[in-house]
């Protein structure tokens, strides 16, 4: 089974990584979770692609475009959800 092309670094204790990830979960749309407090090689491409920064959550999407921190109307517009 292929893998999900939308990947979540976050944090478990992180709200705004749960909030986008009841987000996706309510539109159906699969994800990879990655935490970035158990895998280090994580926190090393949440620092690169945040220029040096661990700001969580970042997802990376099939695309190779990134949110950082995104709202979930921010979610919805680069989804296609919704008008």
């Amino acid at each position: 089974m292929a893998q999900p092309g939308i990947l979540i670094y976050g944090a478990d204790w992180c709200g705004d990584c749960r909030r986008a990830k009841a987000f996706l979960d309510e539109h159906d749309i699969s994800y990879q979770w990655i935490d970035v407090q158990d895998d280090a090689e994580a926190t090393e491409v949440v620092m690169k692609l945040n220029n040096g920064r661990r700001i969580i959550p970042t997802i990376v999407f099939e695309d190779d475009s990134i949110l950082v921190e995104p709202s979930n109307s921010e979610l919805a517009r680069k989804l296609g959800i919704g008008s």
